[in-house]
This record gives structure tokens, sequence and C-alpha cells, in this order.
């Protein structure tokens, strides 16, 4: 499989996660301002798919091949543009992963926060998104 092909499922596995990291936070502002029984149980589900049958797959797939991609184009470590793609995706793992255990205290019915610290939270990754496309585009030069 040639470098374009492995870049090309990278690209759509990226915008899988995205998505999927984009929702689930929308998903707990709702679920924070869910007042009936039903509603939660219905939030309870969708976000427990969207992270297990969507999110989570997608970020196995689109950190794997950008792995495979760093170790069949070595060249690319020497560049400081990846270093920061690196810890922002390092950064995204764990938004990743605090989105999970906050998905759990949502199961647990344990929600400490209000809807509208869930729509702040769910403008970072917004960030992470618009400086890693630019960091890829444009690679710029970093002086280490």
């Amino acid at each position: 499989m040639t470098a374009l092909w492995i870049k090309s499922f990278h690209i759509i596995s990226v915008i899988t996660w995205f998505a999927a990291i984009f929702y689930l936070p929308r998903l707990f502002v709702y679920h924070a301002m869910a007042e009936d029984e039903i509603g939660r149980e219905r939030f309870k589900v969708m976000e427990r798919k969207l992270y297990r049958g969507i999110m989570n797959p997608s970020a196995i797939v689109a950190v794997g091949l950008g792995v495979v991609l760093v170790v069949i184009q070595p060249y690319w470590l020497e560049q400081g543009w990846l270093h920061m793609k690196t810890l922002l995706v390092i950064g995204l793992v764990g938004y990743h992963l605090y989105c999970g255990r906050l998905l759990r205290a949502f199961a647990q019915d344990r929600n400490t926060r209000s809807h509208r610290w869930y729509r702040v939270f769910n403008e970072l990754p917004v960030l992470v998104l618009i400086a890693v496309v630019l960091l890829v585009e444009l690679k710029p030069g970093f002086p280490w």
C-alpha cells in the first residue's frame, strides 16, 4: 500500500474521529439539560454507541495510520511541525479519554457540570483541528 493510500485513509479516519469528538460533547450539553428520565436514558444510549462504536475505532485507526506514515516517511521526524502535531494529537487523545470519563459519569447519573460548561468544552477540539490542519498543510519551520 502506498503512502498516498495510507494518508487518504488516515484523513478519512481523522474526519470521522473529529465528527464524533464534536458531537459527543454536544450530546452532553443536551443530556445535562434533560429533565425527564426517558430523555436521559436515550442520551446514555446515544453517547455510549457514539463513543464505543465510532469515536474509539476511528481514533485508533487515525493514530495507527499516523504512526505508519511516520514509519514509512521517517524524515518527518526531523521536522518541527510533526513534533507540534504530535503534541496536539496527544492532547486530543487526552480529551477523548476525558470524554469517556464524562460519559461514565452521565451513565451513573453522577454528572456535576452544567450545560454551559459542556458548551465551552465542546469548542476546544475546534482549536486543535485548526492548528493541526495549518501545521500539516503549511509545515512551518521551527527552530528546534
